[in-house]
């Protein structure tokens, strides 16, 4: 009974997101053109703005990348790169791609690694799962061996040290934050 109650109130708690002030953690991927994208080469160049999005079949996070695309000059000229990662399978990408324009490298999170070590992976539960399907959204056939796992919507800014400066962290998923007050955190 002790053990059931512990596990319970463990699988409440859920993805808590990095703080700022701490080190971004590195990683490599491959973007939907098949470049690799390795952040600490990239922060070499300038800050990022990296953003977590849960899959081309959210208009949510759909409106957000396209909202990036459309002011992708006023955050290059700040000398930062843009960068976005899905769980979603590379084909999905492209569904991105199509839906928002997005110019700038999507990446797909082989075995969830950029999403658990920023932590915002979190399984979705038979209940979400439920309404996902009468909506047609099949998570798990969308991520392939990813499963059925979402990010929580999340945007951090990492500065050329390789630390947060700037953490958007929402699990609703419908709040996101304004392009101007991203592009106001960027550094200098």
């Amino acid at each position: 009974m002790l053990l059931a109650t512990w596990a319970s109130a463990e699988a409440q708690v859920g993805p808590q997101g990095l703080k700022t002030n701490t080190a971004a953690p590195d990683f490599t991927a491959t973007d939907q053109n098949g470049a690799t994208f390795h952040l600490k080469s990239s922060l070499a160049k300038g800050p990022v703005l990296l953003v977590f999005y849960r899959g081309q079949w959210c208009p949510f996070c759909n409106k957000e990348l396209k909202s990036l695309e459309d002011s992708l000059t006023l955050i290059t000229q700040k000398g930062a790169t843009l960068v976005a990662v899905t769980p979603e399978l590379q084909e999905n990408v492209s569904k991105t791609i199509a839906k928002t324009g997005a110019t700038y490298p999507i990446l797909y999170d082989e075995g969830l690694k950029i999403m658990k070590s920023y932590d915002v992976a979190y399984a979705v539960d038979s209940t979400w799962t439920a309404r996902y399907l009468k909506f047609g959204v099949d998570v798990a056939r969308n991520n392939g061996s990813n499963g059925n796992n979402l990010p929580v919507p999340a945007i951090y800014i990492i500065d050329r040290k390789g630390i947060i400066v700037y953490r958007f962290f929402e699990p609703d998923f419908r709040i996101r934050p304004s392009v101007a007050e991203i592009i106001d955190h960027l550094p200098k």
